[in-house]
């Protein structure tokens, strides 16, 4: 009986051990968060992408942080083109260029940049692992040309005898992305393990040319026609990118992105990381940086002790950026038109990063 007990316990742990996840829109970043990536730009040849299927061990552990950045999600309201962007209910601050985003049960897309509209879906929602979708094509350009290229001699060639002069030149542009979960099982990065889903996407760029043909003697075979191959063949471009995705309620964002090009290689590898974590991007002392009056009324002055480039963010606890620069000596920022409250002063150089608790009174 004993034995049959334990049996049936394993065989349940071996099912909760290999269950797979749902990602949905309440799993991913809202307005408040700040997401922490880092870049390993020379990835060690034990991370692959590794196999679709069910079950999957990716053991990322040893990546290591060359660059990193901090992006937090805000309010679009009250941004300098929110009225472009009414759907948006995310947006991002980036060094004065603003991205709006769109999130809802449906998926993540990007609305656009600045005031100019950017249609875009990067993340189909919910994740679950089998789960595939095509989105497009859609035209990303179409344009016609007078011909000052081609002999009109070719014409009757072309069209096999319909028509006899070739006035036109068209670039027809299409563009169509596949999402498919591939595989499932556990991610292990420097920040910990997780339940993870894999997304591979696909972006497709199909280019073709056509020619506008008049039919000079009887006027009615003039029109489009493909252009010959031997001319112009039809280019077809595939970019393909990896994300693991988990519904663990620390994280909120991809654990880590690589781009793969057509022949399979990759170089930058993206991922998640807590500047709080030594095992991943140092942690600089405050005893590196002069950082007064705190609290601040007026004005708040740092200063770095070994003049370091330095990038300052000023972030406030709705995770909204109020200030994006850079010093490598001293430099006096004005608070005098921040709300009273608490904020993070967030600061950046190639040997770590520092974050620290600022009061303005």
């Amino acid at each position: 009986m004993k034995t049959k007990f334990f049996t049936i316990a394993l065989a349940f742990t071996a099912v909760i051990a290999s269950a797979q996840i749902t990602v949905t829109d309440v799993n991913l970043v809202s307005v408040g968060d700040i997401i922490y990536q880092a870049y390993d730009s020379i990835p060690s040849s034990a991370i692959t992408v590794g196999n679709a299927g069910a079950n999957q061990t990716w053991d990322f552990s040893d990546l290591q942080v060359h660059e990193y950045d901090t992006t937090a999600f805000i309010d679009p309201l009250g941004t300098p083109f929110a009225s472009a962007h009414p759907t948006a209910n995310l947006c991002v601050d980036s060094d004065g260029e603003y991205l709006y985003i769109k999130k809802d049960v449906q998926g993540m897309s990007i609305v656009g940049f600045d005031n100019l509209p950017f249609p875009k879906l990067i993340l189909p929602l919910p994740l679950t692992y089998g789960a595939n979708s095509t989105v497009g094509p859609v035209t990303i350009m179409d344009s016609v040309f007078v011909n000052v290229f081609l002999a009109d001699s070719l014409a009757p060639i072309i069209t096999l005898g319909q028509a006899q002069q070739i006035d036109s030149i068209k670039i027809l542009v299409e563009s169509s992305t596949e999402f498919n979960v591939d595989a499932y099982g556990n991610m292990t990065i420097p920040m910990g393990t997780y339940a993870a889903l894999r997304m591979k996407t696909d972006d497709i760029t199909v280019t073709d040319y056509f020619l506008y043909c008049t039919d000079t003697i009887f006027g009615i075979n003039s029109g489009w026609y493909p252009m010959p191959a031997v001319i112009f063949p039809s280019e077809v471009e595939v970019t393909s990118s990896f994300q693991w995705w988990t519904n663990d309620a620390a994280v909120k964002f991809s654990l880590v992105q690589i781009d793969v090009d057509s022949l399979g290689f990759f170089e930058t590898v993206d991922f998640l990381h807590n500047p709080a974590t030594p095992a991943s991007v140092a942690s600089l002392s405050s005893e590196g940086f002069n950082i007064y009056p705190i609290p601040a009324t007026n004005k708040l002055t740092i200063e770095t002790i070994n003049n370091n480039v330095t990038t300052l963010k000023l972030i406030d606890m709705n995770g909204k950026l109020i200030l994006n620069n850079k010093f490598n000596t001293t430099v006096t920022i004005d608070v005098s038109n921040c709300a009273k409250g608490i904020y993070y002063l967030n600061l950046t150089t190639n040997a770590g990063v520092l974050t620290k608790q600022i009061i303005v009174e």
